[in-house]
């Protein structure tokens, strides 16, 4: 296989993504899977495979400390509940 250099901030920013995605594939799980289902048409590539798979390459590269790998992963939490007042939008996205 040919060698592949990434600048650390690059692979720091993929990191970043590839955890991102892991995350939202978490929230609302049943809507996640059945959506994954049909997209992928064989029940061998799951939520959970997909998710364990984003994570494994997060960490190889050092972009996590690997404890999540080694058994399964705990839920995410909720959004939490609004107040019902606005709020600012997000500030320094690129």
């Amino acid at each position: 296989m040919p060698e592949v250099r990434l600048d650390a901030a690059d692979a720091a920013e993929l990191a970043e993504m590839l955890q991102f995605l892991s995350q939202w594939l978490a929230r609302d799980p049943a809507r996640r899977a059945a959506s994954l289902g049909e997209f992928v048409g064989h029940p061998a590539c799951g939520l959970g495979e997909l998710r364990g798979d984003l994570e494994r390459v997060v960490f190889l590269p050092g972009g996590s400390d690997g404890k999540h790998l080694l058994g399964p992963q705990p839920p995410t939490p909720p959004p939490p509940q609004s107040s019902g007042k606005t709020k600012p939008g997000p500030q320094g996205l690129r």
